[in-house]
Order: structure tokens, then sequence, then C-alpha cells
């Protein structure tokens, strides 16, 4: 946390003539009781006015006035007071003015709770505010409402749709009724946003307090059907009752989410939702209910919504791994040692431990396999899950066996066979070869 840094530069710059403040989400924290994960500060001080104080600042929105100063590995942005013109593209204002008046700054901003300055000197703490839009009457209301007029606000930056939902969840509030109105007249916009930004925001939904809000929140107010449709089509979905008494698969995922550590990874977050994607395409119902075939249709599914999103190649392959293996957890206790390791082996294998923890709490219950789990990865050390090789390319070829396809078939039979504990040298290995596949 840079609250050091950020009080000194407030001090440097009010020494230097300058009025300036704490703005936006640090206030609203502190005026909660919540610690801030960062300090910003807005300033009557131009761009240039800052650069000569701290000559170390970095200028990272000449555009908007915004300098990021830097001390000892901390860094804290500050912004001049600014006013912005229209916005033509649902994301940045046509021009930005720097301005002297703190409430003209305060104008442009999203919402009333992040509209709020705070002179951090004044006793008793956190200090005094300035509030020209209701923020701190919000507050103690528990909404999120707009500066101004809800419409603008969202057609200025479509994005605000979602960090509205985001800050609603986050806070447990109620987002005002005119606010929320306008939510919903603007859902469709967010089809014009970058989806990078989509994605990014949502990532945040997901891993921070009350993910499972922020999904209701998505679809109270129109927003689920136009960014994750694909996530909406699981209500409804009916579930058998001896395996999900807690009701259709909407619901086991919202209780999924709720059941997550603390700030999890966004892979572990987004697997989360997405490891029921494929029953709503799979139901079936005979002697009861089946979804035959929903990881696969999942992987499907899963694999377009991640394009779609622009997510990383290797965000989508661990995502993609949740998905593909979240049902193995049901034969964990009868898999041969060699399935059983390459299982404990995946890549980030504590994240679907802790899906498969969530997603048995969230319906039947029984932890036995998870605790299994748990036990075998703590009392199998590296080496174990991951021996040396006994044989290698270079050895098959000394052997006589040309080079071809057939060598990711033997390598990995050999391993099979060392991880089974049926093998353990590599003399060992190369009569376990000769014997299964002899030459002449």
């Amino acid at each position: 946390m840079n609250e050091a840094l950020a009080r000194s530069t407030l001090d440097r710059l009010r020494a230097s003539g300058h009025t300036a403040y704490f703005v936006g989400g640090c206030v609203r924290d502190l005026l909660l009781g919540l610690a801030p994960k960062d300090f910003d500060i807005a300033t009557s001080a131009t761009p240039g006015e800052i650069r000569v104080l701290f000559p170390k600042s970095d200028l990272v929105g000449a555009h908007f006035g915004v300098v990021l100063v830097k001390e000892s590995g901390e860094a804290v942005e500050v912004a001049t007071f600014r006013t912005e013109g229209p916005y033509t593209d649902g994301r940045h204002p046509s021009e930005v003015s720097l301005v002297t008046d703190p409430r003209m700054d305060a104008l442009r901003r999203d919402f009333t709770i992040n509209a709020m300055f705070l002179d951090p000197t004044v006793l008793p703490p956190p200090g005094a505010v300035l509030d020209f839009f209701g923020g701190q009457a919000d507050l103690a209301g528990r909404l999120i409402r707009c500066v101004g007029s809800p419409r603008a606000r969202f057609q200025e930056d479509h994005l605000r749709l979602l960090r509205a939902v985001r800050f609603a969840a986050r806070l447990n509030f109620t987002i005002e009724p005119e606010t929320a109105a306008a939510v919903r007249a603007e859902a469709a916009s967010l089809a014009n946003i970058a989806a990078e930004r989509i994605r990014d925001e949502l990532t945040r939904i997901l891993t921070q307090r009350n993910p499972s809000g922020g999904l209701r929140f998505l679809d109270e107010t129109g927003l689920l059907p136009v960014v994750l449709p694909e996530v909406k089509a699981l209500q409804g979905v009916e579930q058998p009752p001896e395996f999900h008494p807690e009701g259709d698969v909407w619901t086991h995922t919202l209780l999924m989410l709720e059941k997550l550590p603390p700030e999890p990874s966004a892979t572990l977050a987004w697997g989360v939702l997405f490891h029921d994607i494929g029953k709503p395409a799979t139901f079936t119902r005979s002697d009861r209910i089946r979804f035959n075939g929903h990881v696969d249709a999942g992987l499907d599914i899963g694999r377009r919504i991640l394009s779609r999103l622009k997510f990383s190649n290797d965000d989508s392959e661990q995502i993609l791994s949740l998905v593909a293996n979240h049902m193995r957890f049901g034969d964990i206790q009868r898999m041969k040692e060699s399935t059983l390791k390459r299982f404990l082996r995946l890549p980030q294998f504590g994240e679907h431990l802790a899906l498969h923890r969530a997603d048995c709490l969230s319906s039947h219950g029984h932890l036995d396999n998870y605790d299994f789990a748990r036990e075998r990865l703590a009392a199998t050390p590296p080496e174990i899950l991951h021996p040396p090789r006994l044989l290698t390319g270079a050895d098959l070829l000394a052997l006589g066996y040309p080079q071809g396809p057939l060598y990711r078939e033997i390598l990995n039979a050999v391993e099979t066979a060392q991880l089974d504990g049926e093998i353990t040298t590599p003399e060992g290995a190369r009569e376990f070869v000769q014997a299964r596949w002899p030459r002449g």
C-alpha cells in the first residue's frame, strides 16, 4: 500500500501552494473503515508543476494531466483537476481541460461514492471531506448512484455499467433505482466495448468479495445475457436431486463461487464459472436427469468464450484444464498409481483441489475424495510424481528402433510402468521395451 508516499506527496504539493486532496476509491474505503489498496491524488498543480516537484515522476497520461510519482518502489497517481468534453466512442472524451476547481473535476466522475475528496490532515480522522453530490449519504444508505444523469455517465464510458455491478457486489450495496434503470437501458452498449476491457472487469467481479452477488447483479440489470449468455443459460437447468439438492446449475455455480477462498486466482474463478457450462446443452431425462458428455461440451463452449474475451493462452489452458478434469475426482480412489500420479501433478493442482472442494460443498457435501487427494499429494514427494526418465529417444535409437511415432508410445509406456513401480532402473526399462516391442 502506498499511503506513506501519498501523504508525503500531498504535503509537498500543499507546501508549494497547490490545492491537493486524496480522491476517489481511497476516500470511499477510508470512510467505510476499509484499507484502500491504492491512494490517488487530485490537485490544482499542472503536470509540469508536478514534475518540477517530483523529478523522478513519469507522465503517464499527458492528455489527461496524469503524473505517476515514484519513490522506493512505490507509486502514486497524481492527476490535475480536469473537465471533459463529450465522449464520442463510449470510452474517451473528445477533449480535456485542466481546471483548478475540484467540484468541476467531481462532475466527470462515475458514482457519488467515488467523487469525494479528502484532506487527511484535518482532525478528527480520516479528515475533512469535500462531497459535492451526496457521496457520504449514499455510503450511509449503501447505494450506488451515478453523478448527475445516469444514462449520460454510462454513455460516456460503457464500462461503467460493469463497474456499477462490481462496486455494488463488493460493498454489498444496492444500485439506486434510477441508476439501475439506466444500466438496463444501456446494457446493449456493452457489445461495443473491447473484449479485453470486459474480460478484466468481469475478472475483478469474480475474484473480489461476493462474486455470486456480482453475477446476480449482472443478471438483474440485464448485463449477463450481453456479456455471458452461456452463463445465463445455466438458469433453470434442473439437476438430479440425489446429487444436487441445492437446485439448478445456476444456483450450484453461485454457491461454488461463494465457497472459493478469499481473492482466488482469475483462472480458478473462471474455472468454477465454466465447470458445468456444458450442462444445458447435454441435459436429458430418462431414468434420472443426466448430462452425458457435459465436460466435452463445456470445453467447446469454454474455448469459444475464452477466445471471444481474448484470454491469454496460458490462462485459457488452465481454465480449460479445470473444466476437463473436474469430474475425475469421482474415480480418484480407484485410479492406478500411474493415473493418480499424473492427475496429482497437473499444473496448479491446488486450483483443481479448490474447485473440487467448492463443488462438493455446494452439492452433496461429501469431501472424502477431496481429503484423499489432498493427503496423497502431501505425502508424495515431487520426485515421485516427476521421476527422472529411465529412457530417452537416444536410448531407443541405440537399441535399434527407427525414429518415428512409435517413440512416443514406447516412452509413455515406460513412464507408466515406472509410475506404477514395475520398473525402477534404466536396465529394467530396456528389458521392458525389448520384451514388449521385440526387434526381428
